[in-house]
C-alpha cells in the first residue's frame, strides 16, 4: 500500500521544488496515482522535520541524478530509513565545472561573454537534447526499475528542474500522460518558492545586480522551449515516442503496461 499524501503541498524547510506528480491525466482518460511518484531538488539540506515527512511517504527508491561535483558542493542526501538510494548522474544542463565556476565567481564581463545574446538559453536547449540522445541507458534503468518494484519513488537532481524534470517527463510519456499536462508540471518549477537559490561567491553589490540576475535567469528557469527541444529530439532521432521507448530505452509494451499498472489509477 502506498501512502496517500495531502493535496496541500507541504512546506519543506530544506528541500526545494518538492511535489507529488499524481493527478496528471493520460490521453486515455486515466490519471497518475497520488503517492507513487514525487520530484524535488536535492535532499542534502533536509531538516529533521523534512526527513520525518519524507519518511512518511513510504518511499521505496530515491533516484538522485546529480553528478560528483553536485554532491561535493551540496553534500549527500539525507538518509531515510529503509529507502534505497540510486545515483544515476546525468549530464549537467549547464555542463562543466569551469562554466559553473564562472557562474558562481565570474565578474560581469565574464558573465556577459558566456551568457549574453541568447547563449545561456542555447546552452540549456543543447543540453536537453544531449540528455535525451546520450542518457538512454539511465532513463531505461529508471523506467525498468519503476515497472519492477521501485515505487513509491522520488526523483531529484540539484534544483529538481532539468535532469529530474526530463526523467519525470520521460516517465510521463511512457505512461501516456497528455503533453500539455507534462509541460504544466514541468513549468511549476518556476514558482518563486520552488526556485533554486543562486549562490554567488562575490560579496560585492554587483554580484546580484539586475543585469547579473537577468544573465543567469535562463539557467534557472524552466522554459517551454527547453522541454520542446527534448520532445523534438525524440521525434528527430527515433521518429516518435513509441519508437524512442522501445528502440532507444528498451521499454517494451509489456514493461509499459506494468508501469501503467503501478503508477496509474
Amino acid at each position: 500500500m502506498t501512502q496517500q499524501v495531502p493535496s496541500t503541498e507541504p512546506e519543506l524547510a530544506g528541500v526545494r521544488n518538492f511535489r507529488d506528480v499524481g493527478g496528471l491525466p493520460t490521453v486515455d482518460g486515466r490519471r497518475v496515482r497520488h503517492g507513487v511518484l514525487f520530484r524535488s531538488g536535492h535532499l542534502a539540506h533536509a531538516t529533521a522535520e523534512d526527513a520525518v515527512f519524507l519518511s512518511s511517504l513510504g518511499l521505496h527508491t530515491v533516484f538522485d541524478f546529480r553528478n560528483a561535483a553536485d554532491q561535493k558542493l551540496e553534500g549527500p542526501d539525507v538518509e531515510l530509513p529503509g529507502v534505497r538510494n540510486v545515483n544515476l548522474p546525468l549530464s549537467d544542463p549547464a555542463d562543466g565545472a569551469e562554466f559553473w565556476r564562472m557562474v558562481r565567481d565570474g565578474d560581469i564581463d565574464q558573465l556577459r561573454e558566456i551568457l549574453a545574446d541568447g547563449k545561456a538559453a542555447d546552452r540549456m536547449i543543447a543540453s536537453y537534447r544531449t540528455i535525451v540522445k546520450e542518457r538512454t541507458a539511465e532513463h531505461s534503468r529508471v523506467l525498468h526499475a519503476l515497472a519492477e518494484d521501485s515505487v513509491p519513488a522520488l526523483m531529484h537532481c540539484a534544483a529538481g528542474k532539468d535532469r529530474a524534470g526530463l526523467s519525470v517527463a520521460v516517465t510521463l510519456l511512457a505512461l501516456g500522460v497528455e503533453r500539455d499536462a507534462i509541460l504544466d508540471d514541468y513549468l511549476k518549477s518556476n514558482a518563486k518558492h520552488r526556485r533554486y537559490k543562486v549562490h554567488r561567491s562575490s560579496s560585492s553589490a554587483s554580484a546580484y545586480s539586475p543585469e547579473v540576475m537577468e544573465l543567469l535567469s535562463p539557467l534557472f528557469d524552466a522554459r517551454a522551449e527547453y522541454l520542446a527541444a527534448a520532445f523534438e529530439t525524440i521525434e528527430e532521432t527515433w521518429g516518435g515516442v513509441d519508437a524512442y521507448l522501445e528502440k532507444g530505452l528498451g521499454v517494451t509494451p509489456e514493461v509499459r503496461e506494468r508501469l501503467r499498472e503501478r503508477l496509474l489509477d
